[in-house]
């Protein structure tokens, strides 16, 4: 490697998640639909003297340094690299950051390790992970480690109104258990049978609008009631579609096109709102 480079984390959307039953490894069975956004994690990548990751606002080692901890066990034996993130996915959001970060990381090795030790490394880093080793419109299914890729949708925006306090994502997963919100294991079955039916024909989501559904919703909002305000608000500039993505806390509002995403977030900075846009896309 002889000079510093970029590669870039988009976040993952969940355009629907259905929660089933927990396994035997303690994780719940899901279904989602999951697409990138071109909302952005910025990583640069470059020679240093021993490794080193660097996150803005985390302290802590996560998942980025595990994931280059993980290369290293693995075998790669590449030069000593420093990995410097820019942060522009809001933390603990529900909008896959951390594990896109990881993921990132991972196709560094591409070409030196295997491709399946790598989506080894990517399946024990994290349920999310695995998806987002190559960002594409795809049904996660099992508890995030089947990866069916589906045909690109047609473009769509959306808005998405952070919450300045993450969610810890096993919170929420206890809270929906606690509320009794899950699916059986046959009906979530149902439900992902008739989401990929729908998904597979590349049709706008909007054309699909009532599968749009997070189980992990009421969850969410028992755990952080203001989600509700957000929702509402995206409901009142006219989103055809408002959910909380991922375990929360963002709410994001489904939009036909950019244009329209960007006239509902300017009315909703307009009364004092955070409000970020990004449209679906496909690949880095």
């Amino acid at each position: 490697m002889s000079r510093a480079f970029e590669t870039f984390a988009p976040a993952k959307l969940n355009l629907c998640l259905y929660v089933g039953p927990v396994r035997g490894d303690g994780l719940h069975e899901i279904g989602s639909l999951f697409v990138p956004l071109s909302l952005a994690d910025r990583l640069t990548v470059s020679e240093a003297d021993g490794d080193g990751v660097i996150v803005a606002g985390i302290e802590a080692p996560d998942l980025t340094a595990r994931a280059l901890a993980a290369l290293r066990a693995a075998g790669w034996a590449h030069d000593p690299i420093r990995i410097e993130v820019e942060k522009v996915i809001p933390l603990a959001a529900g909008l896959g950051g951390g594990s896109a970060d990881a993921a990132a990381v991972l196709r560094l090795a591409r070409g030196d390790l295997p491709p399946e030790r790598i989506a080894a490394l990517a399946r024990s880093l994290g349920a999310d992970v695995s998806s987002q080793l190559d960002p594409r419109f795809c049904l996660v299914a099992g508890a995030g480690e089947e990866v069916e890729p589906l045909p690109r949708p047609d473009p769509f925006a959306v808005v998405l109104i952070p919450d300045p306090e993450g969610l810890p994502t096993p919170a929420v997963y206890a809270e929906a258990d606690r509320l009794g919100t899950t699916r059986s294991r046959e009906e979530l079955a149902a439900a992902r049978e008739r989401v990929v039916a729908a998904a597979r024909a590349g049709a706008h989501p909007l054309e699909y609008a009532p599968l749009l559904v997070n189980d992990l919703a009421p969850a969410a909002l028992s755990l952080r009631p203001s989600i509700g305000i957000a929702l509402g608000l995206l409901a009142e500039v006219g989103a055809p579609v408002a959910l909380v993505t991922g375990s929360g806390p963002t709410a994001v509002g489904v939009f036909a096109d950019r244009d329209a995403a960007v006239a509902a977030a300017a009315e909703l900075r307009a009364d004092g709102h955070e409000a970020i846009v990004a449209s679906s896309v496909e690949g880095l």
